[in-house]
């Protein structure tokens, strides 16, 4: 760490620096303005001077260098001016050389050299090369950087490029080339030889200030890319193999990583398409130490992007067999780096896999290759736990999903389970979300139980648990996951049933084993697929005979039923009566009575034995009602028994209020307008009077305990069945007994004793609207409310 009397004094030094300098730089623009060249290039050679410190950082370096440069800028102007007066620029080339210091004098022959190329008095390849060969003279790595940085930034627009008005004879382009790449060597060389430079302890510093100034070599290839002159032979024969052998033989990390960074973002994709194999065979050459991975991964996303650019552009690719040469190269990089992270492994394969999908998507055996050199770096290893080596792993096995948008097509590669192997748990649980997301996302259509169990197989981290992780709690994202895997096996489909069957006792075999947390997600998903495909099979019943059909709802029924009571151990008895009861249902859409029988057996035991919260006795028995209340295919003996023990269970819940509702929903298992055979008036009616007494009971313990009478709204509940079986016609439901019990609410409501109820209020002038709705309507319906008098 710099210590805080260090940075003091540079900040002294800084400032005194400038001061130096603004003192000479006034002077000098006394001079200039006199037109006295003589003073004029005395005071700019000691203001210059300054930058001959050794005493400042990178950056601090950089301040006081910028605001020389301001300077050179102008002293420029008036050179320009000073031929254009007819001093000689040769003579001012000359004169200039007679600074008593090096590097004034070097930056004043770059700033005469700028004006003499332009003059055209001499060829600009000539000047350029006496310029870059006198830069030599200053070794020292932070001041001999900064004065080749001027001299490529006041030369860069001055090359003997091909159109630009420095060109001269034949090869020009070729002087314009060696000029910035000996200057690129050069200023190289001075930046790797910072490293080796002051005392070990302050190497990390040193590296953070090589950082700062990586720039200043960088743009020499920035102004490579730039010449128009250099063409893709050029390139190939001269730039690359000069640059390549500059950032292999300078065996310093920093600069290797760096430089080859710059070579893949400056040059063109064309460019490193045809020049790939000289490109790629640097890599292994390259300090074990340096991020190749990353250089390579960077070299295959821009390939990626080219070939994502036109199809017109894929032969070349073709041509050049980039696959091959980008999968060898990666295994020479690997085995020339032993030490490399399994990071850095994953991250190369990742990177060729998103190239090989984008250049050869059709190529599914180069994609398991990948896969399967994966495999082999993973394989005798510990699970990974790596974070980055996770995350890119995720990403490998993610690329064919997205490209493909087809689980069919990962389940065809052989590799790739093995991969998901290798993941820890909760990669793996990551993975299989991915897999079931993209699944759900893309609407895929798996429809055989080879492939089902293939998948499920696949996304088993999400199935069940792995490797003994049994924790009970339900986090919100365990709740997502297994939503996920709900909607999954809803989509699960097959057009031929028998092959559907098979998909579903695949899935079954597999969500049995989710333990006791998952069941109750997975099994009613799997239950409602079965369902529907019997109500399918019920459809073809007419084309299809009973004996030649090898699937049949009778076996479909078993199964489900064998499903249903694996929820018994866990256990979840609301969720499985509610099952049951929609087995029943379907049962009853096939006519097979003795199996809704037993289904709602099932569903009453479990009511009787399992069932004891209040608040699920009243939910349970209000679906129970219902359900029964659909079914048609009861003979009169099952349908009595099974109506019997409903009105039974209604009279023994706990709350009175709650008897009195489950009691009169019970009138309607008495009366369905479908079914003639189903209509006992006398029990309907039975039904609403032991309501009623029900009813009055809540009111007299209303009395007993509070003082006042409770409210009226189960009387006026019961006032609207009575109303529903009247209109239906039930002969049992007199004018009468409508009347009083109009009368009864209304003394209820009225009485001293009564409380105020808003809600009852509503309900009963809702109720007074509707007969005097049906009233007004007229017809057969409106006659009969006529006789009602309210």
């Amino acid at each position: 760490m710099i210590s805080d009397g260090v940075v003091e004094d540079e900040e002294k030094w800084l400032s005194a620096g400038i001061a130096g300098l603004q003192q000479n730089a006034f002077h000098m623009h006394r001079a200039l303005d006199s037109n006295n060249l003589k003073d004029a290039l005395k005071y700019s050679a000691q203001m210059l001077s300054e930058l001959r410190t050794s005493r400042l950082s990178p950056h601090k370096y950089y301040e006081l260098y910028m605001r020389a440069f301001d300077e050179l800028r102008k002293l420029e102007i008036f050179f320009k001016e000073e031929t254009s007066r007819g001093c000689s620029i040769v003579e001012l080339y000359e004169l200039v050389q007679h600074a008593g210091n090096i590097l004034p004098r070097l930056y004043l022959l770059c700033t005469v050299g700028s004006v003499y190329i332009k003059s055209k008095e001499a060829p600009a390849k000539d000047v350029l090369k006496d310029l870059v060969e006198m830069c030599r003279g200053i070794q020292h790595p932070l001041r001999g950087l900064f004065l080749r940085s001027y001299l490529s930034q006041v030369s860069r627009d001055k090359l003997p490029d091909i159109g630009s008005e420095y060109e001269g004879d034949a090869d020009t382009v070729m002087d314009a080339v060696e000029f910035v790449l000996q200057n690129f060597t050069e200023m190289n060389k001075l930046w790797v030889r910072m490293q080796h430079q002051g005392p070990a302890r302050e190497k990390d510093k040193r590296g953070k200030e090589r950082g700062e100034l990586r720039d200043l070599v960088g743009k020499n290839l920035h102004v490579l890319s730039q010449i128009e002159g250099v063409d893709l032979e050029m390139y190939k024969e001269t730039v690359l193999p000069r640059v390549l052998e500059q950032v292999v033989n300078c065996k310093d990390e920093l600069a290797q990583y760096y430089l080859m960074d710059c070579i893949i973002q400056v040059f063109p994709d064309e460019y490193h398409l045809q020049t790939l194999e000289t490109l790629l065979s640097a890599c292994p050459q390259l300090q074990s130490s340096v991020d190749v991975e990353t250089v390579l991964s960077r070299l295959m996303e821009r390939l990626s992007n080219y070939a994502a650019s036109g199809s017109e552009v894929l032969p070349e690719f073709f041509q050049v067999e980039a696959f091959a040469k980008l999968n060898n190269s990666i295994g020479k990089v690997i085995e020339a780096q032993e030490n490399m992270p399994i990071a850095g492994v994953v991250t190369l394969y990742a990177s060729l896999l998103t190239f090989t999908l984008q250049v050869h998507p059709d190529r599914l055996d180069y994609i398991d290759q990948i896969l399967g050199a994966c495999v082999k770096k993973l394989s005798g290893r510990e699970k990974l736990n790596d974070s980055k080596a996770t995350k890119q792993i995720v990403a490998l096995l993610s690329a064919p999903l997205e490209k493909y948008k087809d689980i069919d097509t990962a389940l065809n590669l052989s590799n790739y389970p093995r991969i998901m192997e290798c993941l820890n748990d909760g990669t793996h649980k990551e993975m299989a979300n991915v897999i079931v997301q993209n699944i759900l996302k893309n609407k895929t259509c798996i429809s055989t139980a080879e492939k089902v169990d293939a998948l499920f197989e696949l996304i088993k981290g999400l199935i069940r648990d792995l490797d003994g992780d049994t924790h009970d709690e339900l986090d919100a994202d365990f709740i997502e996951e297994q939503n996920s895997v709900a909607r999954l096996i809803q989509i699960l489909h097959s057009d031929d049933p028998e092959e559907m069957l098979k998909v579903i006792e695949t899935v079954r075999k597999h969500i049995l084993t989710g333990g006791r947390k998952r069941l109750p997600y997975t099994v009613p998903p799997l239950i409602f697929s079965s369902l529907k495909l019997v109500r399918r099979l019920e459809k073809q019943e007419e084309s299809v005979s009973g004996d030649e059909a090898s699937t049949t709802p009778k076996k479909i029924f078993q199964l489900v039923t064998q499903t249903i009571e694996a929820l018994t151990s866990i256990p979840v008895p609301e969720l499985a009566l509610g099952l049951y009861l929609q087995c029943a249902e379907a049962a009853n859409d096939c006519d097979l009575e003795p199996v809704a029988y037993e289904f709602f057996t099932q569903a009453y035991i479990l009511y009787e034995e399992e069932i004891t919260d209040s608040k699920t006795q009243v939910t349970s028995i209000h679906l129970i009602i219902g359900t029964l209340q659909r079914m048609h295919v009861f003979g009169v003996e099952n349908r009595d028994a099974l109506t019997h023990k409903a009105t039974g269970y209604s009279a023994k819940l706990l709350k009175k209020p709650d008897q009195c509702r489950a009691v009169y929903a019970c009138s309607h298992l008495f009366w369905l307008d479908d079914h003639d055979s189903i209509r006992d008036e006398e029990r309907v009616l039975l039904c609403l009077k032991r309501a009623l007494r029900i009813a009055n009971a809540v009111q007299q313990m209303a009395n007993a305990t509070r003082g006042s009478s409770g409210s009226a709204l189960l009387f006026i509940e019961i006032l609207n069945k009575y109303l529903y079986f009247y209109e239906k016609g039930v002969s049992q439901i007199t004018v009468e007994s409508i009347q009083d019990l109009i009368k009864l609410i209304r003394n209820e409501m009225q009485g001293d004793a009564s409380p105020s109820d808003p809600a009852a209020d509503a309900f009963l002038a809702s109720t007074l609207r509707y007969i005097q709705f049906q009233k007004d309507k007229g017809g057969a319906v409106g006659d009969k409310y006529m006789l009602i008098t309210d």
